[in-house]
């Protein structure tokens, strides 16, 4: 248990820690805490909840993520992959749906640990990843319309395209000052860090336009006129659960899960780059599932590693988990001391933060370079894109993932197959005449159950004309139990045909699985051969030919 659950903070304490190395962890956890602020109340409010759970999640789950993780500098908390997921669940199942659904995530992200599955996680292909993190983006600037105009829509519509419509038919309605503020926003954010990388240009823009609209006294929308007050304290919320009802969420729980692991792994590897470390994945994916289980009975939402801000951790440089801890505590305080101003932040101003938030998650360069290659990874982008967009982030990674796995095994059966006449152009470099009635065929790739069926009747088809089949298994990594049996069913269709069959280059963990599966009982121990070579002098003997060969 301790190889599976070593959290990097134990080791670095183990290892001694310096005062020096305490002062830059202090500097680069209270910038990171700026930095988080107004990223972690513009989420909640994209998310459908109030502003206080996005602040709530980056304590909690932020404290928990440093102490409890795997990686050094992951900073954890709300990010905005999640908006999509928690505004469908919040639209369906309510907030006791979300709480439910969040701690399930957490419990499947503790159980993905222990079985060891942190590495399995990496394999996500990149066009699904790409896929739906464009799609995201979309959808949270979509989002961010009716605010960053000033639109005076009361019932927006959940879905994509509805929601475009009633933009457009209320476009009469933009209020000019709301789309100033979303404009200054948006330059303030983007361009304050040519004066410095220190502060954040959000945190600038959301302090100077609050001030602005409060001494002006301008008329637009603000967090207090949507959501109220903001708390400034905890409250425990344990949600009614009815045990019959625990399967309607099983889906977005398992949707929050793989995209939290996903993403809080991708965050991890991309923090080991920027400080030539080495995250522990299991332990990582522990962590983010304690802190989903315990951050919603706190009020908090669905929380991962955020990859901006733990590269800004990196940049300040925090280079141990206590820069995480010092951040969730700049929140806290910020929460407990300056909370009661938060209220009066203009939501236009927010929605700039997140419409630059969604710019930069789109990853428009790579989805377009990704339109420049193969089929298969075309295929992949644009059904997880369209889905994630048009339908449901849920059914986007579930059909995404199952998609890729079968165009996976797809391009596996076909790099593996090949003819009749390939392989005997391939023999005939080496050799100018081959005996007659001798049949060569070689399976290139994994012998599994997505090409054993092709393999299976050419081997038939061609053994059926011949006297002898050399089958070449040089270069077969693996035969999984499909495979195995379809090769039996071989063996015997072509002994009742009498055609001798002769195995060559059989590796010797397949030669295990051949032996394990009752395989070899079908075949004289004399027919499996190590070479091709040795292979050919057998077919001879067999047939009273002899090949002749090319010097």
């Amino acid at each position: 248990m301790q190889h599976l659950f070593n959290p990097k903070l134990m080791s670095v304490l183990r290892h001694g820690y310096t005062k020096k190395q305490f002062s830059k962890d202090l500097f680069a956890g209270i910038i990171v805490g700026i930095v988080a602020l107004p990223l972690a109340i513009a989420f909640a409010v994209a998310s459908g909840v109030s502003p206080e759970k996005g602040l709530i999640t980056a304590v909690v789950a932020g404290l928990l993520i440093s102490v409890l993780g795997g990686s050094r500098v992951q900073i954890g908390g709300p990010t905005g992959a999640f908006i999509v997921i928690v505004y469908g669940i919040l639209q369906t199942h309510g907030l006791d749906g979300l709480i439910i659904s969040t701690m399930m995530a957490g419990v499947f992200l503790i159980l993905f640990g222990l079985l060891r599955m942190g590495s399995l996680l990496k394999f996500i292909p990149h066009p699904l990843i790409v896929g739906f993190t464009s799609g995201i983006a979309l959808v949270i600037f979509t989002t961010q319309i009716k605010d960053a105009l000033g639109l005076e829509i009361t019932n927006l519509p959940a879905d994509f395209l509805p929601k475009w419509g009633s933009y457009f038919s209320e476009i009469n309605t933009i209020n000019p000052l709301a789309l100033g503020i979303t404009v200054v926003t948006i330059l303030i954010t983007l361009f304050f860090r040519k004066v410095t990388t220190k502060i954040p240009g959000s945190f600038v823009a959301i302090v100077l336009i609050t001030a602005m609209v409060q001494l002006l006294d301008l008329p637009v929308t603000t967090i207090e006129s949507v959501f109220g007050e903001i708390p400034r304290s905890f409250q425990l919320a344990f949600p009614s659960i009815e045990f019959s009802e625990l399967g309607n969420y099983l889906a977005p729980a398992l949707t929050i899960a793989l995209l939290g692991g996903i993403e809080s792994l991708l965050s991890a590897v991309v923090a080991d780059g920027m400080i030539g470390g080495n995250h522990r994945s299991n332990t990582e994916l522990i962590a983010q599932g304690i802190a989903n289980v315990v951050t919603p009975i706190f009020g908090g939402i669905p929380a991962t590693g955020a990859i901006a801000r733990t590269a800004t951790n990196v940049k300040n440089g925090g280079r141990t988990p206590v820069s995480g801890i010092v951040h969730a505590i700049t929140l806290l305080l910020i929460m407990l001391f300056v909370g009661q101003w938060a209220k009066l932040i203009p939501m236009s101003c927010l929605a700039g933060i997140l419409i630059v938030v969604a710019y930069n998650m789109s990853e428009w360069r790579l989805f377009a370079s990704i339109l420049k290659g193969s089929g298969f990874d075309i295929l992949i982008l644009l059904v997880t894109f369209f889905l994630t967009v048009l339908v449901d982030l849920t059914y986007a990674i579930q059909i995404g993932i199952v998609l890729s796995a079968l165009l996976f095994m797809k391009r596996m059966a076909d790099a593996g197959t090949k003819t009749e006449m390939e392989i005997d152009s391939d023999v005939l470099e080496n050799y100018e005449t081959l005996p007659e009635g001798l049949a060569i065929y070689e399976i290139s790739g994994p012998f599994f159950f997505a090409s054993a069926k092709q393999y299976s009747a050419t081997l038939k088809s061609i053994g059926q004309q011949s006297k002898v089949l050399i089958i070449r298994m040089r270069h077969v990594p693996f035969i999984d139990s499909t495979g195995l049996h379809n090769l039996k069913d071989v063996i015997r269709d072509l002994h009742h045909s009498h055609t001798t069959v002769i195995l060559s280059g059989v590796r010797p963990e397949v030669l295990k699985e051949l032996e394990k599966n009752k395989v070899l009982d079908l075949l004289d121990q004399s027919m499996i051969l190590s070479t091709f070579d040795l292979a050919l002098q057998k077919a001879n003997d067999f047939l009273g030919h002899k090949a002749t060969f090319h010097s």
